[in-house]
This record gives C-alpha cells, sequence and structure tokens, in this order.
C-alpha cells in the first residue's frame, strides 16, 4: 500500500489547488487506509489500474458508515484532465459503493469548485452548507457544500 499511498500524494500535489488548502498530508492518508472501512481507486490515463510503470493520472479515498460512504478526496492530475477520468473515477466508486450495500453517498466541497459540474452530472444534489469553513492562504473563507447521490 506504500507504493498506492506515494501515488495518491503525487496526484494530490499536482490536482490540489495550495490556495486551498483541501490537500491531506501523508499521515493523514496513511490513518484513513488504516481502517477497514476506508477504501480508494487509482487510475492510469485509461482509466484503468495503473501497472508499476505508469503513472497514476487520478484516484479516490472514501469511507463507508452505516449505508452511507463518503468520498473524503478526489483528484485527476491536470495532464489527465478532461479525458472523463473524473466521471471515470466517480463511477468506480458508485459501483463499489453499491457492492458495499451503501445506499447514500455523501461528499463535501468548497463554493466555486470546478468539479460542482461533474459531481451533479453524476447524481449529487445539495444537501447543505457550512458557512465559512474552508480558509485560503490569503485569510479569504469560503463556504463548504454537502452534496448526497442516492444509491439504488
Amino acid at each position: 500500500m506504500t507504493d498506492d499511498i506515494d501515488r495518491i500524494m503525487e496526484v494530490m500535489a499536482a490536482a490540489f489547488d495550495p490556495t486551498f488548502r483541501e490537500a491531506w498530508n501523508r499521515r493523514q492518508v496513511e490513518d484513513a487506509l488504516k481502517f477497514g472501512n476506508s477504501h480508494y481507486c487509482l487510475v492510469n490515463e485509461e482509466g484503468e489500474w495503473p501497472q508499476d510503470d505508469e503513472p497514476t493520472a487520478g484516484f479516490w479515498l472514501s469511507r463507508t458508515g452505516f449505508e452511507e460512504e463518503e468520498l473524503l478526496l478526489l483528484g485527476v492530475s491536470p495532464a489527465f484532465r478532461r479525458k472523463g477520468l473524473g466521471r471515470n473515477l466517480l463511477r468506480k466508486l458508485q459501483g463499489g459503493a453499491n457492492e458495499r450495500c451503501v445506499k447514500r453517498l455523501l461528499l463535501e466541497m468548497r463554493r466555486g469548485n470546478p468539479a460542482e459540474s461533474l459531481y451533479r452530472s453524476c447524481g449529487f444534489y445539495s444537501i447543505g452548507e457550512r458557512r465559512d469553513y474552508y480558509l485560503t492562504t490569503s485569510g479569504q473563507r469560503i463556504d463548504a457544500i454537502t452534496f448526497a447521490c442516492d444509491l439504488a
């Protein structure tokens, strides 16, 4: 799993704008993956699990609770964006969650995140917000929006 954590960290470093402080550090990722209710997926540029010598284009990390699963992180490296990999990752998350008998997916993101249109197109809808939740490096406060997606 250490190699997979390296892959997650590499994508996160490229994909997450440090201005918004959304990226996790290695310890946070390692701690999340210690528990049996955490799941992750890596993809190469074709949307498949990357082989040893292939670059990782994207990933997601989630945590399952009773009948719900929270998408903690999802990232696609900028070099691989606009190729359907974000949608591919969300479909893989939804499929895995269905296999785990999850009834609803949850995620939280900052207001203005360009990924919102992707989430909405994959069945997510807004269910709440946290005012001034995110603090940027410049001191600006940004609301967090909570989304849900009902699964069959």
